[in-house]
């Protein structure tokens, strides 16, 4: 598969998607909510199912697993060399919240890694995207699409992590670093921070879905940025279970 090939219909598909959720997003939405006590919306629902029948006219052999279409048994994924992985709104706090900071994500993984990601930013009308071995783009609200990779190092770090998920742990880990600034972003946003050189690290020392990742995940490795466990191992996906463990990710 020539990714490149295939890399404008799935930003197609993102967008598309994008413009369904922000219609939903400005209106009087309802909350409702998960087994897991998670708060879905009917933009979830809606983003799901433009993702996934675009993305099977786009390749109709590549398998897609998505958070509102998890329930796939581990029998069928676990033969999945290539799937794609989606998570129709990463931020659902953030959206229900409208604080603008949710994102769409799709990524395409190929033997447990992240090759190819497209993040859109519904509410601030920005885009990312990337190839493994082949850069990254930003897409800002004006339609320009520039390359962006991650900064060079600095005496002051640049932290980047959630409000929401700003747990102690997380905290010591901070302040072990020693000088540093502090950057608030929300979902997977944050990934997409460091792959423009915004911000230099972020870490997670809690609970993620391999969905929630993937796709900025796929976009800061193209600009030039590493995902790794707390034990220096590249994070992997296509897992029987869906979690994430802990992870930093960083530019250079």
């Amino acid at each position: 598969m020539q990714m490149n090939s295939i890399l404008p219909d799935v930003i197609k598909v993102a967008d598309e998607a994008s413009e369904r959720v922000l219609q939903i997003y400005r209106s009087d939405f309802k909350i409702n909510y998960k087994d897991d006590s998670s708060p879905v919306t009917a933009a979830d629902i809606a983003s799901h199912d433009i993702i996934e029948k675009g993305l099977r006219r786009i390749s109709r052999d590549i398998p897609v697993l998505s958070e509102e279409g998890a329930d796939i048994p581990w029998d069928e994924r676990r033969h999945w060399r290539r799937f794609w992985l989606v998570d129709p709104i990463d931020g659902t706090k953030e959206f229900t919240q409208r604080t603008g900071e949710f994102t769409v994500n799709i990524a395409l993984i190929e033997d447990g890694e992240p090759v190819l990601g497209v993040v859109t930013v519904p509410a601030l009308k920005e885009a990312y995207w990337g190839i493994k071995g082949e850069g990254a783009h930003r897409r800002d609200r004006s339609g320009r699409v520039q390359p962006i990779w991650v900064a060079e190092p600095r005496q002051a770090v640049r932290v980047v992590a959630s409000k929401n998920h700003l747990n102690d742990e997380t905290r010591a880990f901070i302040e072990r670093l020693g000088e540093h600034d502090f950057v608030q972003a929300g979902s997977s946003l944050k990934f997409c921070r460091i792959a423009e050189g915004r911000a230099d690290i972020y870490p997670r020392l809690g609970p993620t879905s391999e969905w929630d990742t993937a796709a900025a995940h796929a976009v800061l490795v193209a600009a030039g940025g590493t995902v790794e466990t707390m034990e220096g191992s590249p994070l992997r996906y296509g897992k029987a279970n869906l979690q994430n463990p802990h992870f930093i990710a960083k530019g250079v």
